[in-house]
């Protein structure tokens, strides 16, 4: 399974992104499937997950301003980010589990198997 992340880019405060992550395989409806983000100096925080058969999760940071969703034809996974803030600034990631995750377990970097290169997200005025 790979995984490939893009959309990342330079965007004002207030501004809007959105990011995708295509993945390999026939299987990816089956997955469980998640966004995390990393700042310079500090650890990979998780942002959102589209649990497989399950509601969404979000980091309480972004509750509101962003989206997770997913298109099982085209094997993408997107995070719609509005109202950016400059501490959204990070390099995002997308991260996939072949299982069905509970809450607490789509929060922690540990329960995904596979992880796409990332992709850098700068907010700045």
């Amino acid at each position: 399974v790979q995984l490939q992340a893009s959309g990342g880019g330079l965007v004002q405060p207030g501004g809007s992104l959105r990011l995708s992550c295509v993945v390999s395989g026939r299987t990816f409806s089956t997955y469980s499937m998640a966004w995390f983000r990393q700042a310079p100096g500090k650890e990979r925080d998780f942002v959102a997950a589209s649990r497989r058969g399950a509601n969404t999760v979000y980091a309480g940071s972004v509750l509101g301003r962003f989206t997770i969703s997913r298109d099982n034809a085209k094997n993408t996974v997107y995070l719609q980010m509005n109202n950016l803030k400059p501490e959204d600034t990070a390099v995002y990631y997308c991260a996939a589990s072949p299982l069905g995750l509970i809450q607490s377990q789509a929060r922690r970097t540990d329960a995904y198997d596979y992880w796409g290169q990332g992709t850098q997200v700068t907010v700045s005025s």
